[in-house]
Order: structure tokens, then C-alpha cells, then sequence
């Protein structure tokens, strides 16, 4: 970790200073494993090394999975059937890959959240932070092209619905919605660009949660406190920090066993208890089914995505001063992306000098709003696009951009903070003051 003192690799052997005079890989390999992280850490930071297991859970089955499969509309359906009745263990192998998908978006939702209520985003980390919401765009692009692979109703529909969207965007829409399906509607083409990407993704993605860790190796750990760790002298460091082996590690694994004993519970006994009935009937592009829904980690954005139509005041004033350009669509569109948008730029919306949210009163409050309003935008996005579902959306999402937009920066200019302590050391005694001598520290992954 960059800037705080701690002891470095030195290689000992003539064999170990012969490779490190070439490829420095065991001294990298050292570094990172002995990392000094504060030891302050909740259960809320074990978020990293599951997501670290779901991708490369993704990244095997995925790719013994492609070895089964046939990206063409008249085989990709028979071939999944093929997967789930006729490889050696294929089923098995497709329910960690649908199921995993779901753990991976539950495991980033917490992940998220929990550096917003901690404000991992502040300075010195806003680009660690972006690149997580880089990631977080990526994972999301894969899992809609992979939830199309199937070619059941449902992912045929969800296809044609959503690169519709992109038909939205004046001028240019209909040229990038063309070149996105291969033509002008979903067919065999789309399914051939959904799978080449689908599979090429989720190594963008570890390359891009490689640049991630390395950045907050960087900049160092975030911790509940908000405080960090004092770089004045290694003595003074070693008070802050505990190594990451094996303290971490251990705990990390505990952690991840407790929540792969769920998850393979889930594979076992319910694995399709998240899906949709619809995606084992094949694609009838003649036969629109009567609710189209996508995956439920998709449903927050759907439900801002349908919430703003062309009876909303805001829609309608949008559309007057750009005398028609922008319409319900493209504005629906442009709430959809401008809610991860708006995430994505908190560290320069939130103006409070407390990283902290344990010592900020006033955004308690509105931080768990609007995590009720995440779980409440869930609910909505699987609704009917019918009263009053409609006008609870609309609500929903309004409260979304204005907790950004207007609570963040609001709260840093009239909220009072209450006292924080000087050093994590002072932090970590006090708690196991309270809890009798135990401590709770958990993964640097962040």
C-alpha cells in the first residue's frame, strides 16, 4: 500500500533474487498478501472476495458451457436442452451460471451500498470508485447479452426491448440499433454478436478488477471509521493496521463459505426459483408474451426506465424546449443511464467533509430511504406498467436523482457531524471495549 510503512519483499534464496531481478511476481504476489489493512474492518467489507469468486465462476462454467453451445436461432435453444440433458453434468454447470450471475449483481448491490454509506468514494479514491461503476456497466451489459443466449421467449422479447431502446436516440439511434442487431430486427445475427461479446466481456472485466484493486492498494482501504491510517512511521502504521494474511483471509473464506452453503443450497433445491417460465418456451417472434420482465438485478433500472412517460410534466417540458427531440423514450432512456450516471459522480455531489456515514445524523436517514427505495424500485420494475404502479415509480425515481442531485450536496452545508475519533486504533479499542475483548474485521477487498 503506497505510502504506508511496512516491511517489503526481499527476496533471500539466489533463486528467488535470480526471478526477481526478472519478474518480480513473488515480491507482487508478497505485497499484495501481506498488505497492511486497517483493522477496524466490519463483515460488511467481505463483499470483494465473493464478487472475486463469481467472476471466475462466470468465467469456467461460461466457457465449458460455450463448448455445448450453438449461437444460431434454429439450434441455440435445442442446444441448451442438449447442455441441461445430455453433457455430464451439464445442468449442474448451466444452474451455477444462471444462479452465479444473480449472487454476482446481489454481492455488487451490497458492495455498492456499502461504500456509499462509508463514502469509499471520497477523495483520494473517486477513481477507484469510477472504475467500480466501469465494471459495474460491463457486468450488466453481459448478463442482459448472456440472458439472451437461451433464445426462450423471454430473452428474444427482452431483446427486442431494450435495443429498441437505443432506436430512441434522435439522428443516430436507428444506425447504432441496426449495427447492434446485425439488421433490422432480433435474429440470427444478434444472437451471433450477444454470444462473441457475452463471452469476451467477462475478461474486460478481469482486467478492469485488476486496475480496481490495484487502485485502492494505491490510495489505501476505506474504513467504517472514515480515518485514515497514519502514514507517519511504520510504528505508528502497525497500530492502525493488522497484515491482510492471515487475519483477512481466514475470515474472508469463513465468510464465503457461509454464503457459497446458501448459494449451492439455492443451485440444488431452487435453481429456478429466480427465472422466468417463459425462457423454456423457444422464441416466437409472432407471439409477444403478456409481461415482458427482465432479470430482477435489471428491475431498479426498468422501473425508472418505464416510470417517465409522456404524461409527466418534466417529459413534457423536456420535449417543448427541444421542440420534440426529446420524447417519452429517449427521456426514459436517458433516466435510466442518468441513475447510474448520477452514482457514478457522488464524489463530487456529496459535499460533506465526513467520509463517514456513521457520524453524519441527517444522511442516516436518507441513505436507508433510499436503500428502501432501491428495494422498492425492485418491486415496481416487475409490475404491470399500470396505475398506480406508474405513479409509484415516477415517485420512486424522482427520490433517486434527488437524493444525488439535491440531499448530497444539501447535507454537507447544513448537516452536523458528530465527533470522530482521532486514529482506527482508537476506534478499534473502543469497540472491543464494547464487546468485551472480541474484535470483528473483515476483507480489504473494496
Amino acid at each position: 500500500m503506497a505510502g504506508i510503512p511496512h516491511d517489503h519483499y526481499e527476496p533471500k534464496t539466489s533463486g528467488e533474487k535470480w526471478l526477481n531481478r526478472r519478474l518480480p511476481i513473488v515480491g507482487l504476489l508478497y505485497d499484495t498478501i501481506m498488505i497492511p489493512t486497517p483493522k477496524n474492518l466490519n463483515w460488511m467489507w467481505i463483499w470483494g472476495i465473493v464478487l472475486t469468486f463469481c467472476l471466475v465462476l462466470q468465467i469456467v462454467t461460461g466457457i465449458v458451457l460455450a463448448m455445448h453451445y450453438t449461437p444460431h436461432v434454429d439450434e441455440a435453444f435445442a442446444s441448451v436442452e442438449h447442455i441441461m440433458r445430455n453433457v455430464n453434468g451439464g445442468h449442474m454447470l448451466r444452474y451455477l451460471h444462471m444462479n452465479g450471475a444473480s449472487l454476482f449483481f446481489f454481492a455488487v448491490y451490497l458492495h455498492i451500498f456499502r461504500g456509499l454509506y462509508y463514502g469509499s468514494y471520497k477523495a483520494p479514491r473517486e477513481i477507484t470508485w469510477i472504475i467500480g461503476m466501469l465494471i459495474y456497466l460491463l457486468m450488466m451489459g453481459t448478463a442482459f447479452m448472456g440472458y439472451v443466449l437461451p433464445w426462450g421467449q423471454m430473452s428474444f422479447w427482452g431483446a427486442t426491448v431494450i435495443t429498441g431502446l437505443f432506436g430512441a436516440i434522435p439522428l443516430i439511434g436507428e444506425p447504432i440499433q441496426t449495427w447492434l442487431l446485425g439488421g433490422p430486427a432480433v435474429d440470427n445475427a444478434t444472437l451471433n454478436r450477444f454470444f462473441s461479446l457475452h463471452y469476451l466481456l467477462p475478461f474486460v472485466i478481469a482486467a478492469l478488477v485488476a486496475v480496481h484493486i490495484w487502485a485502492f492498494h494505491t490510495t489505501g482501504n476505506n474504513n467504517p471509521t472514515g480515518v485514515e491510517v497514519r502514514r507517519t512511521s511504520k510504528a505508528e502504521a502497525e497500530k492502525d493496521t493488522v497484515s491482510f494474511w492471515p487475519y483477512f483471509v481466514i475470515k474472508d473464506l469463513f465468510a464465503l463459505a457461509v454464503i457459497l452453503a446458501v448459494f449451492f443450497a439455492i443451485v440444488g433445491f431452487m435453481p429456478n426459483y429466480l427465472g422466468h417460465p417463459d425462457n423454456y418456451i423457444e422464441a416466437n417472434a409472432l407471439a409477444t408474451p403478456a409481461h415482458i420482465v427482465p432479470e430482477w438485478y435489471f428491475l431498479p433500472f426498468y422501473a425508472i426506465l418505464r416510470a417517465f412517460t409522456s404524461d409527466v410534466w418534466v417529459v413534457q417540458f423536456a420535449s417543448f424546449i427541444t421542440g420534440g427531440i426529446i420524447d417519452a423514450k429517449f427521456f426514459g432512456v436517458l433516466a435510466m443511464f442518468g441513475a447510474i450516471a448520477v452514482m457514478a459522480l457522488a464524489p463530487w455531489l456529496d459535499t460533506s467533509m465526513v467520509r463517514s456515514g456513521r457520524y453524519r445524523p441527517m444522511f442516516k436517514w436518507w441513505f436507508w430511504l433510499l436503500a428502501v427505495d432501491f428495494v422498492l424500485l425492485m418491486w415496481l420494475g416487475a409490475r404491470p406498467a399500470e396505475e398506480p404502479y406508474a405513479t409509484y415509480s415516477l415517485i420512486a425515481s424522482t427520490y433517486w436523482f434527488a437524493y444525488f442531485l439535491v440531499i448530497l450536496p444539501l447535507l454537507g452545508v447544513i448537516e452536523k457531524p458528530l465527533p470522530m475519533p482521532e486514529t482506527i486504533e482508537e476506534d478499534f479499542e473502543a469497540h472491543k471495549a464494547t464487546t468485551g475483548g472480541t474484535t470483528t474485521v473483515a476483507s480489504p477487498a473494496e
